[in-house]
């Protein structure tokens, strides 16, 4: 066991249709700061300035490090933008020198299921780095739809199922909660 007492540490999949997948790894990057461990969140997808999670993150201090690899619009799934693609990438290939570098405890790769769905990054090249995933580093994945190799290579796998939503209701995404 390692001095933080994560142990050989594990490979997670957060899933589903239901919200709290990237809650779920946040709050998991929360209780790992809270113990000094070196956290660093890459965002896939998401290039939005007024998520609460980035103010939220900058006050945890050095140990947690949060990277956005995307714009702040939807990308088309049939045909995406090839800026959303280099971005992606760019993301993608800094997620590599952390994981294979032994730069963190906890690496969050926030919906990469989704980045890898849409095409943005090849699984294979994913899946070839997360079975180098280092001795005493937790890997969280989110992200709807991880493919089924994820699944079968994760140690946990948690699925998101939606029952009832309010935003079926015409509720938008809500400060603070939300966003």
């Amino acid at each position: 066991m390692d001095a933080h007492g994560i142990g050989k540490g594990y490979l997670q999949v957060y899933t589903g249709n239901g919200k709290g997948k990237t809650t779920a790894a946040l709050g998991l990057s929360l209780r790992a700061a809270g113990h000094g461990l070196k956290v660093r969140i890459i965002q896939f997808m998401k290039g939005w300035i007024d998520y609460g999670e980035l103010n939220g993150v900058r006050m945890l201090g050095a140990n947690v490090q949060i990277h956005q690899a995307g714009r702040d619009t939807f990308v088309n799934r049939n045909s995406p933008d090839a800026e959303d693609v280099r971005m992606a990438r760019q993301g993608w290939e800094l997620a590599k020198g952390i994981i294979l570098g032994r730069q963190a405890d906890v690496v969050v790769l926030d919906e990469i299921n989704c980045a890898v769905d849409f095409g943005l990054i090849p699984e294979a090249e994913v899946l070839e780095v997360l079975r180098q995933k280092p001795d005493g580093m937790e890997l969280i994945l989110t992200g709807r739809n991880a493919p089924a190799a994820f699944i079968e290579l994760a140690d946990l796998v948690t699925e998101m199922r939606e029952i009832k939503h309010y935003y079926s209701k015409g509720i938008d995404a809500r400060v603070g909660i939300e966003r």
